[in-house]
């Protein structure tokens, strides 16, 4: 707590909102639009929509936390609080592995500014230039999250007008180009692989990918001046903003696509770089030269962001333990995780050296924070589960409805996770199930409580991914389809419910007998005048 109360109270409503749209607004705008139109046709409006409202779901469980319990890096601490050791150790665990997504967005920017400089990128992998200069880029940005955060917040506001104009701007350019009139109807019709490639295309066409990342405020909740009124709003302006730039992107692409490329449906449609492009054939050479810049800084806000947030992750998995205390040193002048930022910057190298392409990247981090925010829900329901049987009073800052919103974006994150299809499950989750043996590996057996007590607590999210991973297998969602649809989703959602009252059980018993120590630090009780206890 001493290192907590060195961190900088410094941003507001407009800072925290600019951190998570920027967050999310990132290289996924323009790959997502041509995917979800390749996958659904122009059902994929549909798909920006459902994910929106889903995302919203679950980040009003994660706004319940940050605001009743703001901490530097606290969707890695919740989980640890609610559930114990186990868990919070395969959650952390994921987030440390989860530090690759930054280096997906580097990669990206690569890719993108091989444009200019075609050595930087060849075969779908980094050269030896194009890392010397990804690890360059890398240096920039851990330097410009060197000082204090108040400069960081600064820096990444005049980034997000940018990568908020550029988009718009597309949007207006593209429409202004000339429109095909019904194009919501012909070419196969408005679904014309059927209203079940909505779900494929929340996956396989990027929709999750780009929605993700609204979280980014929370992390940021220990840094707020006054983070009860602020994250919240923050986090759901975030989400509003970017899916509506999203659905303007995916209905510009929609209209101006020339009729020559439809010969073979949606399916035939395909781009390198598919605005940039597009813009080349629409004889938009001015957009175009915009799009190839912005394919460097929008990717480059998310880099710089994903960042900071990297840092705070680290600090806080150097407070739950897992890893060495030297890690979790503010520093008292900058207020900034130091330490953290260096470490970051190592693993963030690392990560590109073997994968180097975008896509291999994001493969394997992608459902990485979809598990935090499963585990997010399952720690909301359990500190309410809690008071409630301490008979303590509401905390502040509680948002009405999470008794039942809880279970809904437990179940929707696992079947995001889901959805993500066997080929890349199968190489994340048993990634993450390597968090069970690093627990044991770090378990002192001298330690109370025992280590079969804690194994018996956090046995529930252990049954979770052998679950997903065996109905993966099983599924049509790249599996073996011996499980039809939509059994297999169905299938999922029921287990999870399972799943998340035996985990909500598991954690108030957890907290029954934590030591005072071990329980998260709560905000007051709700004044009386205050509708959202």
């Amino acid at each position: 707590m001493a290192e907590e109360r060195r961190l900088h109270k410094e941003l507001g409503f407009w800072s925290l909102t600019a951190i998570g749209f920027s967050n999310i607004l990132g290289s996924g705008w323009l790959f997502a639009a041509m995917f979800a139109a390749q996958t659904a046709g122009p059902a994929a409006l549909l798909s920006w929509v459902a994910a929106g409202v889903l995302c919203a779901l679950v980040a009003l469980v994660m706004v319940e936390l940050g605001a009743t319990r703001p901490e530097g890096g606290g969707t890695v601490r919740w989980p640890l609080y609610a559930s114990g050791r186990l868990v919070g150790t395969v959650i952390g665990w994921s987030v440390l592995l989860s530090v690759g997504g930054t280096a997906a967005e580097i990669s990206a920017i690569m890719q993108y500014a091989a444009h200019y400089l075609p050595g930087l990128y060849s075969g779908g992998r980094l050269t030896g230039s194009g890392l010397a200069v990804a690890t360059g880029l890398s240096v920039l940005l851990t330097a410009l999250n060197w000082f204090a955060v108040r400069t960081f917040a600064r820096l990444n506001n005049l980034v997000s007008l940018f990568k908020v104009l550029i988009p718009v701007l597309t949007v207006v350019a593209l429409f202004l180009s000339g429109t095909h009139s019904g194009r919501l109807t012909d070419n196969g019709g408005f679904a014309p692989y059927g209203y079940a490639a909505c779900l494929t295309a929340l996956a396989g066409g990027g929709i999750v990918y780009s929605v993700n990342g609204f979280q980014a405020p929370l992390d940021f909740s220990g840094e707020a001046r006054n983070p009860r009124r602020t994250v919240p709003s923050a986090v759901l302006t975030g989400i509003g903003l970017a899916v509506l730039v999203y659905l303007g992107l995916q209905l510009a692409f929609l209209f101006t696509v020339p009729d020559s490329l439809l010969t073979h449906g949606w399916h035939g449609v395909n781009f390198d770089s598919p605005f940039g492009q597009l813009a080349l054939v629409l004889n938009l050479h001015w957009l175009a030269t915009l799009l190839y810049a912005d394919a460097v800084v929008s990717p480059g806000g998310s880099a710089y962001v994903g960042v900071a947030l990297d840092a705070r992750h680290t600090y806080a998995l150097a407070k739950n333990g897992l890893l060495p205390r030297f890690f979790m040193r503010i520093d008292p002048r900058s207020g900034m995780a130091r330490r953290a930022l260096l470490l970051n910057l190592v693993v963030i190298i690392v990560f590109m050296l073997p994968f180097g392409g975008w896509q291999d990247i994001v493969s394997v981090m992608g459902d990485m924070y979809l598990l935090i925010y499963a585990a997010s829900a399952v720690a909301a329901a359990v500190f309410r589960a809690h008071d409630v049987e301490r008979g303590a009073p509401p905390a502040e800052g509680r948002v009405a409805g999470v008794h039942w919103i809880a279970p809904i974006s437990f179940v929707v994150s696992n079947e995001f996770v889901y959805w993500s299809g066997w080929h890349h499950l199968r190489l994340t989750l048993p990634l993450v199930l390597a968090g069970v043996p690093l627990f044991l590996m770090l378990r002192r057996d001298s330690e109370e409580p025992s280590r079969r007590v804690e194994l018996r607590d956090g046995a529930w999210l252990i049954f979770q991914l052998a679950a997903l991973t065996l109905l993966s297998w099983l599924g049509t969602f790249g599996g073996s389809g011996h499980l039809p649809a939509p059994y297999d989703s169905v299938a999922v959602g029921v287990i999870s419910l399972a799943v998340f009252a035996w985990a909500v059980r598991s954690g108030a018993a957890y907290l029954r007998t934590a030591p005072a120590t071990a329980l998260p630090p709560a905000a007051g009780p709700v004044p009386p005048n205050n509708p959202t206890g």
